[in-house]
């Protein structure tokens, strides 16, 4: 992505997939008198094809007239000209998102499909693009700050901060699909499909990198791991079987991983009681200090423990992933004195402020490098008011209460604006008060990753009507295969440089999936369960659930097999066994998509 010419054309496909999803959105179609007639027209032509028909079938009691507010019959369209009739006649018939895809494809894109997949295919990568520079732009550096203000040790850093840094866009995927209309099983099945990916192919890929160096890695933090995570996936596959999970049992599973971190940070406190040399209780969640490959980063404990989570200038690199200890600019494009090398870079930015300056708004950062008196005063002013547009988009609002709920937010953004302009220079972030900025910064970044990630599983469960898949199958491939890029390129430059570096990705292969599990589905199982209230929250039922996470627990069960027979050094068979496993996985849903073509079959 530090090709200059495909950071154009990236930008220049994302403006016009955008506007032309902008163009056909539901906000414009109300505003367009047109549009209602033809939906006038479309209703009455479809009542006068539903008397006729009617006519022709009063005497057979088979035929059954369909109901208008669901979509089933959306493939037949009984009774219309075509889908697109159907689409306009039943408007209830959408994927719950900002933008209506359905209709866009069947309608503006009916003679014309190619040019409909090409839009929603880019709008995918779009967003994908859009949840990982969130991420690292926005999210991990409020958390980066938010732990150097609380002065928290490296260990509890790591074992918290660390991992919501690196899969936030997991765990909000996850939570947007629980929120979703019907989607949960889209969080179910995107969640554990990335856990599959990254314990089998991010695993099997460090392996075979490293597989010549013959490194040896710590059996208890291996074993601790591992058995944690497997101990995880079985108290889901209950909860799963059970078919539905009380409030006070969603955040019994969500305690797990408290458990977890609480015996992590136990048992390195008594590792460093003991007599144990520094390099003999190298935490693998310790986030080092500068370049964690040199030797020269010697530091005793109290400079490491006032340390910052990652490097010392985190805004070196503004679109790298700020969490992770080798900062990989994955999902970003460049810095300042590589935009300086490119005389066009002024073009860039501009075509990239359709991306960016709706977050930089709204957002606020107080990052040295980045500090900007007039953006920290119009997100003042701006992120009260997106908040009210926000409720506003919720169903059944009340007219009175949206205009209640903009009054309110524009009132109080206006108060946050006037504080952030009498109490911030020009020249440098606050020194003071820093609390309700980062609070803000790391609020804000979470209001836009859900916003990033329901649109996305609105596109996903519309891809999958679309092309006739269960949207859960998109989510065990697309949406996990998306969202562990960031695992695999990480883990894998980490394994490269180091002993310490394969200690450090092979923890984060366990860990992150770990985290994405407790956290993503925890809380989403708390919500739902929160949502229904004394009755137990029903969760989505996916008979194809039960195969991933029996093939997850073979790749755990055979890396805890062959690990410590190659007395705990990553090899060759390790590596391919585990890429096997997950072939054979993905080979078996293929097939099972295939061969039965129902949605309801996996």
């Amino acid at each position: 992505m530090r090709n200059p010419r495909f950071r154009v054309l990236f930008s220049i496909i994302s403006i016009i997939v955008m506007f032309t999803l902008l163009y056909d959105s539901s906000l414009a179609e109300k505003r367009s008198v047109r549009s209602m007639f033809h939906v006038y027209r479309v209703k009455l032509k479809h009542r006068r094809n539903m008397q006729e028909l009617h006519e022709t079938s009063s005497d057979d009691k088979g035929i059954k007239l369909m109901d208008l507010q669901v979509c089933p019959e959306f493939y037949e369209h009984e009774g219309y000209k075509n889908k697109c009739d159907y689409l306009i006649a039943n408007p209830d018939c959408t994927s719950d998102g900002f933008f209506n895809y359905i209709k866009f494809f069947y309608c503006n894109c009916q003679n014309y499909s190619f040019l409909g997949y090409f839009v929603l295919g880019s709008w995918l990568v779009v967003l994908f693009y859009l949840l990982g520079s969130t991420a690292s732009n926005y999210f991990c550096c409020s958390l980066e700050t938010f732990s150097n203000l609380l002065k928290m040790s490296p260990t509890i850093a790591g074992v918290t901060l660390l991992p919501l840094g690196n899969g936030a866009s997991d765990v909000f995927a996850s939570i947007a699909a629980f929120m979703g209309t019907g989607s949960g099983d889209v969080g179910l099945n995107g969640v554990l499909g990335a856990d599959v990916f990254i314990t089998c192919i991010v695993v099997g890929v460090v392996c075979l990198s490293i597989a010549k160096k013959k490194v040896q890695i710590d059996k208890k933090c291996f074993i601790r791991d591992v058995c944690f995570l497997l101990f995880t996936i079985s108290c889901l596959t209950l909860i799963i079987v059970i078919g539905k999970v009380t409030l006070l049992g969603a955040i019994a599973f969500l305690s797990i991983y408290v458990c977890y971190v609480v015996f992590v940070a136990f048992t390195e406190v008594w590792r460093k009681k003991g007599s144990v040399s520094k390099s003999d209780s190298f935490d693998l969640f310790l986030p080092l200090v500068g370049n964690p490959i040199s030797d020269e980063n010697e530091w005793d404990e109290e400079e490491q423990s006032k340390a910052p989570l990652v490097g010392p200038n985190p805004s070196d690199l503004p679109d790298s992933i700020c969490m992770n200890n080798l900062r990989l600019p994955v999902w970003g494009w460049f810095n300042e004195e590589q935009q300086s090398k490119f005389s066009f870079s002024n073009l860039c930015w501009l075509l990239e402020m359709p991306l960016n300056v709706p977050r930089r708004l709204t957002i606020p950062i107080i990052e040295e490098d980045r500090w900007s008196k007039m953006y920290a005063i119009a997100s003042a002013f701006l992120a009260p008011v997106l908040l009210a547009f926000l409720w506003n988009t919720r169903e059944n609002t009340d007219p009175f209460s949206g205009k209640i709920a903009y009054f309110i937010g524009s009132g109080t953004g206006f108060i946050l604006s006037v504080l952030a302009s009498v109490y911030t220079k020009t020249d440098h972030p606050p020194r003071r008060f820093l609390f309700p900025w980062i609070i803000g910064g790391f609020f804000m970044s979470i209001i836009w990753f859900y916003i990033v990630a329901d649109e996305l599983v609105s596109l996903l469960v519309s891809l999958g009507t679309i092309l006739g898949i269960n949207p859960s199958m998109l989510a065990l491939t697309i949406l996990a295969w998306g969202n562990s890029m960031n695992d695999l390129m990480s883990n894998s430059s980490f394994a490269m440089n180091d002993s310490k570096g394969v200690q450090i990705a092979m923890s984060g292969c366990y860990a992150g999936p770990m985290f994405n599990t407790l956290i993503g589905l925890g809380v989403s199982l708390v919500l739902g369960a929160w949502s229904t209230g004394s009755e137990p929250y029903l969760v989505p039922q996916d008979a194809g659930l039960f195969l991933t996470i029996g093939f997850l627990t073979a790749g755990l069960i055979y890396a805890l097999i062959v690990l410590p027979q190659n007395d705990m050094r990553p090899n060759k068979v390790l590596g391919i066994g585990l890429i096997v496993i997950y072939v054979v996985f993905l080979s078996i849903r293929i097939s099972m998509a295939v061969g039965f073509g129902s949605l309801d079959s996996l």
